[in-house]
């Protein structure tokens, strides 16, 4: 349980938070800004009321020495680090602030891409298995085949997601815990066109926007159905809006904020899924999950690319597609539209550190320890440092 004191200071972060977004769209005319997802709470929270950054810089300021304060070691943490985020988000808008900057204050990663030694153990690794599986050729070959025997029809997509939505449910209450909330609230699958992101759960409809224009697999849609279901987004959501509504939850975590030191995690969670289940059960869920790890760690080559050394938008899309291995033109067209929103580019990286941030955390906990820690990781927010404080 969280102590009096963090509650009480989530309620005066909250607003602030909302303040920040709501100078950010004001200004640029977007229609999405930090904040994407607000869940409901037992008290209504609005913004509060700046007229400009500096004041909304001000009273960041105050919190994040406060944060120093609070009686949870990895409240102090994370808090301090959020607090550090916004503050730097706000003077990116008001002074500018480096590509390299922004990785490092937005989500407190290193300010670099996946290097290519990273990205080669990883081809190493997609490489051991598909000659395993008998594929032939160079990797490039062996993954196009690979892809298309395990190819789904987009218009078969939602049916089988929403299998797997089923069988997701089952699997967390059988390996994780009691999901409070029937089977029947779970998520439906909309197939969306045209849209920047492989993607988004939208928890107040209960809805995944799945994007059918990159080429679809079985074992990609598997992994899309524990990242943006169970025991990821939905999940995530589904836990908080509990605590907030018993008023046991930190009000600020009603708030699903990219571009801050919880990003990683929250997205980590998503990655993690498929252990957290022991649903990792074949070589093709294996591929995936390494294809998982390239691909966004390529993505952060091309944001990179684009952001930091100046690459045009073509030549960063064709050094994409020389890379991409599986995917096709759609998944290329929607990786370009994500990195080249100002808001969202550094984002692409909290894919890359997600899952290596969290898995290390999850395999260390004892399992006599595991219902503890799974309170420990839904009921509060994470950075990177504060998911490692689980003691």
């Amino acid at each position: 349980m969280l102590s009096n004191q963090t509650l009480e200071y989530s309620k005066r972060l909250a607003p602030v938070i909302l303040a920040v977004d709501a100078l950010y769209t004001l200004e640029t005319g977007e229609t999405e800004g930090l904040v994407v997802q607000k869940l409901r709470t037992k008290e209504q929270v609005l913004p509060a009321k700046f007229k400009n950054y500096a004041e909304a810089r001000e009273a960041l300021l105050i919190l994040k020495a406060e944060a120093a304060g609070l009686p949870e070691p990895d409240r102090r943490v994370y808090y301090d680090q959020m607090c550090h985020s916004l503050l730097a988000f706000v003077t990116w808008r008001m002074e500018g602030l480096p590509f390299a900057e922004q990785l490092k204050n937005f989500i407190h990663v290193p300010a670099q891409p996946a290097s290519d030694d990273e990205l080669d153990q990883l081809r190493g690794n997609m490489r051991q298995l598909l000659n395993g599986m008998g594929y032939t050729g160079d990797l490039a070959a062996q993954c196009a085949a690979w892809e298309a025997r395990v190819r789904v029809p987009a218009d078969e997509v939602a049916e089988l997601l929403e299998a797997m939505m089923d069988e997701a449910w089952d699997r967390a209450e059988k390996y994780l815990f009691q999901i409070p909330a029937e089977k029947s609230d779970r998520m439906r699958v909309i197939p969306v066109t045209g849209v920047h992101f492989n993607a988004m759960c939208n928890y107040a409809e209960r809805r995944v926007h799945l994007n059918v224009d990159p080429v679809l697999t079985r074992p990609g849609l598997k992994h899309l159905t524990v990242h943006e279901g169970i025991p990821g987004h939905y999940l995530q959501f589904k836990m908080r809006e509990v605590d907030l509504l018993e008023g046991t939850g930190a009000v600020d975590g009603s708030l699903s904020v990219v571009n801050t030191a919880g990003a990683s995690v929250f997205e980590g969670i998503g990655d993690n899924g498929l252990r957290m289940l022991n649903w990792l059960d074949s070589d093709d869920d294996r591929l995936q999950s390494h294809m998982n790890r390239y691909r966004a760690g390529i993505g952060t080559g091309a944001a990179w690319r684009m952001h930091a050394l100046g690459w045009s938008k073509e030549k960063v899309a064709d050094w994409l597609r020389s890379q991409s291995l599986v995917g096709g033109e759609g998944w290329i067209a929607n990786r370009m539209g994500f990195i080249s929103a100002p808001s969202r580019a550094v984002l692409i990286w909290s894919y890359w550190w997600g899952e290596a941030v969290v898995a290390p955390v999850w395999e260390k906990a004892p399992v006599a320890q595991r219902a503890e820690f799974l309170r420990f990781l839904y009921d509060r927010v994470h950075s990177n440092d504060s998911i490692a404080m689980f003691q």
